[in-house]
């Protein structure tokens, strides 16, 4: 299974949890946006946003760690109302001919 770090500490190792944890809140307070974002918020956005890029549900579950791919099918329901928009090249078929 494939992990990979967002934040790399100073020494090239991991940095510990709260360390990110602070890092994330200092930033979000300095940035003023929503005030509750975490680095849980950070996560969902990474997958919803390779989801909606195109990225195989598989490869994300990959990347997210998850054990089962109903835990990373979760981030696709944010991405259901956005393909509604998405216009098909039949709907643009002249069928009259």
């Amino acid at each position: 299974m494939l992990k990979c770090s967002v934040f790399e500490g100073q020494t090239g190792g991991k940095y510990i949890d709260r360390s990110v944890q602070n890092i994330m809140h200092q930033a979000v307070q300095k940035s003023g946006v929503d005030e509750n974002a975490t680095v849980h918020t950070l996560r969902h956005t990474y997958a919803t946003h390779l989801i909606l890029d195109g990225m195989d549900i598989r490869r994300v579950q990959e990347l997210l760690g998850h054990n089962s791919i109903k835990t990373t099918a979760i981030y696709t329901h944010i991405t259901d109302p956005m393909k509604k928009n998405i216009i098909s090249p039949l709907d643009n078929l002249d069928l009259t001919k």
